[in-house]
């Protein structure tokens, strides 16, 4: 005589297969997420954690006899108590406030003037984003060129229009100058990308929504406004994060145009930062000011998501 085995419920049975699918779901959405996340560690968060370790040490930048002592916060009270440090923070703040109004302005209205069925309009495409993909040192020579005082072609052009009446103007020279000439090349320099960023996302608005606003009787400011701007509102997250982001990394133009000058008024971060590590070859203390700024540029990128999103961008 045999015994039977109790039979399972249905239930049992059937979620087997389903708990075999979620378990093979969940295997996969691992196994597509593992290289991005690989990435980041390995070129996001173990660079900072380094960073983070030099910067509570007295590491040079060159070894020297003496042992690297752990001298724990130090380097960051020092920052703190540094004038200059505060100084080229103002700096490229006021260059973060003045560079998203101007590049992001030019990028979203030559976007709005190339997405017109134009002629010709794929060849501007390109030309205008020329300047994007070109070397930023490249730029910076041509546009030092035309900032020359007080002969440059600016100053001359500038002379010719007013009649003589206005002085030639010491574009990088004057500290009441020298910011706005960088904001200047650097928002033509790198509109381009924005513009093509701007373009995309106009490309993915359907054209069913124009359509019925048409219909609907909207004009053509009133399409802009209800149906393009609510469209692009991932967009401007986007580009204002972005620009945002690229603004506070500010020192190539620093670097060749000004070094700092004049009179400190185009310090920024990371050239003090570059300064403090290659030049004073204070590893440790320049580490410190990469970990600041970090820190910094990750608040600001948050809080700019937050408000955004609370009015709804």
């Amino acid at each position: 005589m045999t015994l039977q085995q109790p039979a399972l419920p249905a239930t049992a049975v059937a979620t087997r297969p389903a708990r075999r699918r979620d378990r093979a779901r969940l295997f996969q959405e691992i196994g597509m997420l593992a290289p991005a996340v690989a990435l980041l560690t390995i070129f996001l968060a173990v660079p900072f954690l380094l960073s983070f370790w030099t910067a509570m040490t007295n590491q040079p930048l060159v070894p020297r006899p003496t042992p690297v002592r752990f001298i724990g916060l130090t380097n960051f009270l020092r920052i703190f108590k540094d004038d200059l440090f505060w100084t080229s923070l103002w700096n490229v703040s006021r260059f973060t406030f003045w560079i998203l109004p101007v590049q992001c302005g030019l990028a979203f209205a030559t976007a709005l003037l190339l997405h017109q069925k134009l002629p010709l309009r794929n060849f501007f495409r390109g030309l205008f984003f020329l300047p994007a993909i070109t070397s930023m040192v490249v730029v910076c020579v041509i546009w030092g060129t035309l900032f020359q005082y007080p002969t440059g072609p600016f100053n001359q052009v500038i002379g010719f229009l007013s009649g003589g009446r206005i002085q030639p103007i010491d574009w990088l020279g004057d500290p009441n100058w020298a910011m706005f000439s960088i904001v200047l090349l650097s928002a033509w320099q790198a509109y381009g990308f924005q513009m093509i960023v701007y373009l995309a996302g106009l490309q993915g608005i359907p054209d069913e929504l124009y359509d019925a606003a048409r219909i609907d009787g909207a004009n053509a400011f009133q399409r802009f406004w209800h149906v393009t701007m609510p469209g692009l509102r991932p967009t401007h997250v986007f580009v204002l994060v972005i620009t945002t982001i690229q603004a506070f990394k500010l020192y190539t133009q620093v670097a060749i145009l000004t070094q700092g000058g004049p009179r400190s008024s185009t310090e920024t971060v990371v050239h003090y930062m570059v300064r403090a590590g290659f030049e004073e070859q204070k590893l440790g203390y320049a580490s410190a000011v990469s970990v600041i700024l970090f820190l910094i540029v990750l608040v600001i990128a948050l809080v700019q998501r937050q408000l955004l999103r609370r009015f709804d961008v």
